[in-house]
């Protein structure tokens, strides 16, 4: 009797413990697990883009996907616009990729810049989840009177391979809440110093 006494105390420890450890540092548990697996709920090829902005910032629109430029992770430089050759490009740390020649451009302090995927490029925007979410049993919204219980991490993605072998990758990370009821949210909440454009990569 006793040691089952024992094993039930260490049991509930242990539960006690981890629901702890989840409440509060379940977001950098679930960043760390994301870093190797993440849940792909939705990928598609990309067929146009078309940039708004003035050259840094702005806002970069995937099919029918806006992906903003604006929040950017510290020490990450992009810049988009034309190369010489009058095709939309994005440039970052020396590097330059060119996505395709341009379809539209504007005289306007703004531009608007559009090209659609050449020919024997490969190119997918996907959207990822996080694998595991973290409970949120503090949060409250005292404007609303609803508050999220569950959050999790909800990523895009464009993997872009041209057919000479360079590639793009590039990754951008929002909070996504779930409310009871209701279930998750769209997935665009910002969060200063961890989301927005966390990632860019250009290889020749």
């Amino acid at each position: 009797m006793r040691r089952i006494l024992i094993l039930f105390i260490t049991l509930a420890v242990g539960a006690a413990a981890l629901a702890a450890l989840s409440i509060f540092k379940g977001r950098e548990i679930s960043s760390f697990i994301d870093r190797y697996w993440t849940v792909e709920s939705r990928s598609s090829p990309i067929q146009s883009i078309r940039y708004e902005g003035s050259g840094t910032g702005g806002i970069l629109i995937i099919n029918d996907v806006s992906l903003s430029l604006n929040d950017v992770k510290p020490g990450l430089s992009l810049s988009v616009g034309s190369t010489k050759d009058n095709q939309l490009a994005l440039a970052t740390s020396g590097k330059v990729f060119p996505l395709g020649p341009l379809t539209s451009t504007s005289e306007d302090p703004v531009e608007h810049l559009a090209t659609a995927r050449p020919p024997g490029d490969q190119a997918f925007l996907a959207t990822r989840h996080s694998g595991l979410s973290w409970p949120t049993p503090f949060d409250m919204n005292l404007m609303t009177g609803q508050s999220p219980s569950w959050k999790r991490h909800i990523y895009q993605e464009i993997r872009w391979k041209k057919s000479s072998g360079a590639k793009l990758h590039m990754l951008w990370r929002y909070e996504q809440f779930f409310y009871p009821g209701n279930g998750w949210t769209s997935g665009l909440i910002t969060r200063e110093g961890s989301t927005g454009l966390i990632l860019v990569d250009i290889k020749d």
